[in-house]
């Protein structure tokens, strides 16, 4: 029913050794994402109370310096590809992670907003470039019957670090705030010790330019409309990313060790979303997955604004986090339905929807964190938000397949 990734755009299988360390490349990936996304990135979400507590920063500071992680996000993305040009990929990726791993170092010195903005936007950063560059460093030299799965465990890490996150911040916590931040580095440190010999040794880059001149598929006018919907999905995560813990904690006065509990089932939902998704693309195709991710996150995301009894959050919470990391297969899976030849028109389209999600996404942050301030904290209507966009994006998909069928309707009359 659907061209699945690893089929379109392959000109060749790796050879068996290469097949035998397609999982040891795969666990270089899930650390990489896993550092740059799920604890350089995410593990602030449960800091938030904290860092009010301990009167660091103020709650409006708070949420604006997760706000400047989420712009680093972007210029991540932007420059993703000009630096692995530069650079090659795989330097590219070891200096992210151990750019992310400093942040977390340097963010247990509360020197000045400024001090710690710069920063969270250098963690944010990295984990841009880890994402546009991780899966295409490593997919190529992956069997073509594997990459789903392959992709779908580094898609992962995000998750794996959201969990760690919330399991070793209260921990860590209870020893001190700055000892927090250091704990974090020192994980983040030696997951890139663990992955720095485990990359591959051919840099895809190099292929990729060479053969940049060749000629062009045709890309299909739905590209920039999947960026779109890609882009409305980020505004749709941004509430529970951003604000689900201290909504928990202090907006509804259950403290942080519960808000963090919440933010465990998020992770916990976020390493099983990828492989979740994969698999219903798999049976369905990648496009009607895409409508039923769409539906259920509207749904999902809106639900805190409608009731905040503990088995709704929890849903919302799983639900919410499992579509964090696993819309990424399901976009990346459509790009390569659309565009089923040519492998450097994959990673353009690839490369400029990560930019559209990170463009939305952070300002989603900025607006969200100065509609939470101007309307003296109120929670619900970010969730409301947020449940608006996913269905926003859903109705653009409909309306979308409508007009193809109205066209293919009228070319066969």
């Amino acid at each position: 029913m659907s061209a699945t990734p690893h089929r379109s755009g392959s000109r060749s299988h790796p050879s068996a050794p290469e097949a035998g360390q397609a999982w040891r490349f795969a666990a270089a990936g899930l650390c990489a994402s896993l550092v740059g996304l799920g604890l350089a990135r995410f593990a602030y979400t449960p800091l938030i109370p904290a860092l009010i507590a301990a009167q660091w920063f103020s709650p409006s500071d708070v949420i604006y310096l997760g706000a400047a992680n989420l712009a680093g996000y972007l210029a991540g993305a932007l420059a993703a590809r000009p630096l692995a040009a530069r650079t090659g990929s795989i330097r590219a990726l070891r200096g992210t992670m151990v750019l992310a791993t400093l942040s977390c170092l340097a963010c247990a010195m509360p020197v000045a907003f400024a001090w710690f903005f710069a920063w969270r936007f250098l963690a944010g950063l990295s984990g841009g470039v880890i994402m546009v560059l991780a899966a295409s460093t490593i997919l190529p030299h992956t069997a073509p019957g594997k990459r789903g799965l392959v992709g779908g465990v580094i898609f992962a890490g995000v998750g794996l670090g959201i969990a760690a996150s919330g399991t070793l911040v209260p921990l860590l916590l209870q020893q001190g705030l700055r000892e927090s931040w250091l704990g974090l580095a020192a994980l983040s440190g030696v997951l890139t010790l663990v992955a720095w010999p485990n990359w591959p040794k051919a840099d895809p880059t190099t292929t990729a330019h060479a053969g940049a001149n060749a000629a062009r598929p045709r890309l299909s006018a739905a590209i920039p409309v999947l960026s779109l919907q890609y882009g409305l999905n980020a505004v749709a995560l941004v509430p529970h990313m951003v604000f689900v813990v201290d909504f928990v904690a202090r907006g509804l006065g259950q403290g942080i060790a519960a808000g963090s509990q919440y933010w465990v089932l998020y992770g916990l939902g976020a390493v099983a979303g990828p492989l979740l998704t994969g698999h219903l693309a798999d049976r369905a195709g990648f496009g009607p997955a895409l409508r039923v991710a769409f539906l259920i996150q509207a749904v999902a995301a809106a639900l805190p604004a409608v009731t905040t009894a503990p088995a709704a959050l929890i849903v919302s919470c799983i639900v919410i986090g499992g579509f964090t990391p696993g819309i990424v297969p399901l976009v990346l899976g459509r790009i390569h339905e659309l565009i089923p030849h040519g492998a450097e028109a994959q990673r353009a389209a690839w490369g400029r929807a990560t930019t559209m999600f990170a463009l939305f996404q952070a300002g989603a942050a900025y607006g969200l964190a100065a509609l939470f301030d101007g309307t003296g904290g109120d929670y619900r209507i970010l969730f409301v938000i947020g449940g608006t966009a996913a269905a926003l994006a859903l109705a653009i998909d409909l309306a979308m397949a409508l007009t193809v069928r109205a066209r293919s309707s009228g070319a066969s009359s």
